[in-house]
């Protein structure tokens, strides 16, 4: 018995013809929907810097830093879909800025809301729903995240479905309530980003907000979700005070945020 043949468009405009051709318009339809996605949450109001400019928009080494926080992104993958999250009342001094610096690099914006919880969610609805692949959530005021760090942090995201980069802590702990020290290896820094099954995250986030929630990975493991950690990198700071802006300024000039 003859096969019959049908003609179809791909989503790029070209026709395929015969039954077998069926298969390639599902791994395109898989591929549109197989990506990974960083959400870069940027809220700051810059009241520990004491400035009236938001944090993430002042210079470091001559160039606003959450320009330099995405061109990290982009140096790890050109294909990583960017999706920037801003209170509204800040857009349009970000798109002068970005005329100012001749800044093209693509992203999707985002409103921001009340909490930064908020925000998260609201840059996770930008993502498809049947979306698969990961999404990183990244503070838009840590500029030196390393191109290996967040590569280790989306391939093993892939593998373990939540991951978190961590530090050792270097200093004495001492407990407050108690008033006496704690073993510093029983505690890590968490820096980010904080890297997720696009679904799993999405499930998080449909829960109400909570006090409780630090950060992702906290509303993750809310879910009853497990977060596995992986090695940061110390230059990863999140600037948020006059200090670590000298810190940066040294960081850039040494060019810690072209390093691989």
């Amino acid at each position: 018995m003859e096969a019959k043949t049908h003609a179809f468009r791909t989503r790029k405009g070209h026709f395929c013809s015969g039954i077998s051709n069926i298969l390639i318009i599902n791994d395109i339809e898989m591929a549109e929907k197989t990506h990974d996605y960083v959400v870069i949450v940027a809220g700051g109001k810059g009241l520990r810097m004491g400035s009236d400019t938001p944090k993430q928009f002042l210079c470091v080494g001559g160039k606003p830093i959450l320009m330099r926080t995405i061109e990290r992104f982009a140096a790890y993958s050109k294909e990583l879909r960017v999706i920037l999250v801003l209170p509204e009342h800040q857009t349009e001094y970000w798109h002068q800025l970005c005329r100012q610096y001749a800044f093209s690099l693509p992203y999707t914006l985002v409103a921001g809301g009340e909490t930064r919880f908020h925000s998260v969610r609201n840059g996770l609805a930008t993502i498809p729903d049947n979306a698969e692949g990961v999404v990183g959530i990244h503070d838009g005021v840590r500029p030196f995240a390393s191109v290996e760090v967040i590569r280790r942090c989306y391939e093993e995201a892939r593998r373990l479905g939540a991951v978190i980069p961590v530090t050792p802590v270097v200093e004495t702990l001492r407990q407050v309530s108690t008033g006496k020290n704690v073993q510093r290896g029983d505690y890590r820094l968490v820096q980010t980003p904080q890297t997720f099954s696009i679904q799993l995250l999405k499930a998080a986030y449909r829960q109400p907000y909570d006090t409780a929630f630090t950060d992702d990975a906290s509303v993750v493991e809310a879910l009853g979700g497990t977060v596995a950690m992986t090695e940061g990198n110390r230059e990863n700071i999140k600037i948020t005070t006059p200090f670590d802006l000298k810190v940066a300024a040294c960081l850039a000039a040494e060019g810690q945020d072209t390093k691989q």
